[in-house]
């Protein structure tokens, strides 16, 4: 059984990508540049950094262009974004079984307002932002901290991501990989995978 389970937020608590992607297509439409929004939303999978890095050298696209991104990002992207079908029930679920849920997102402080907003922070035990500069997934230091931080027996941990770098994070950490793909693709990197929630029942 697993006692403490770990969320990724971006395409993992939150169904963000789609709004981001929104976001940014309509900012390209702005400077008269036309790309598919399922595009923007691969790149952004891969991470927003390297989205936006894409397209600047792609197109140029100038600092404003990223500056005005961020903001939107900040604010319209709060408004808009919402959690995954049935992620307040599990994460309720995990809280009253006396086991504990936990953040772990390269997003700033951004993603804690998204789950006070959507009253989900009660039920997380920590929090692992961008904001404590650890090294990016796949690097495991700060799921390292986590284990160490609250005394987590490895074998009773679980990490849930939607990319290959939070599978390989819990991999570098000795912990299991649960991966959410809602196209039901699985990952050789995977203990586990999921494309609903409801299905997270049987594996914790």
């Amino acid at each position: 059984m697993f006692k403490h389970v770990i969320w990724d937020f971006d395409g993992t608590l939150f169904d963000t990508y789609p709004v981001m992607a929104k976001i940014f297509k309509d900012l390209l439409e702005k400077e008269g540049i036309e790309e598919p929004l399922d595009e923007i939303m691969q790149h952004m999978q891969v991470s927003l950094s390297a989205a936006v890095a894409y397209y600047e050298k792609k197109y140029a696209v100038s600092s404003e262009f990223i500056k005005e991104f961020k903001i939107l990002q900040k604010t319209k992207g709060i408004e808009s974004a919402k959690p995954f079908k049935d992620i307040e029930e599990i994460c309720k679920y995990i809280h009253s079984t006396n086991r504990k849920n936990y953040l772990y997102t390269h997003r700033g402080s951004s993603a804690l307002t998204l789950l006070k907003n959507h009253n989900l922070d009660n039920y997380f035990s920590d929090f692992i932002t961008f904001d404590q500069r650890f090294e990016r997934k796949p690097n495991a230091d700060a799921l390292n901290y986590l284990i160490k931080e609250h005394a987590m027996h490895p074998e009773e941990a679980l990490m849930i991501g939607d990319r290959e770098i939070d599978l390989l994070a819990a991999k570098n950490a000795g912990i299991s990989a649960c991966y959410f793909n809602e196209k039901k693709q699985g990952n050789e990197h995977a203990d586990y995978v999921v494309d609903n929630f409801k299905h997270l029942y049987s594996i914790i």
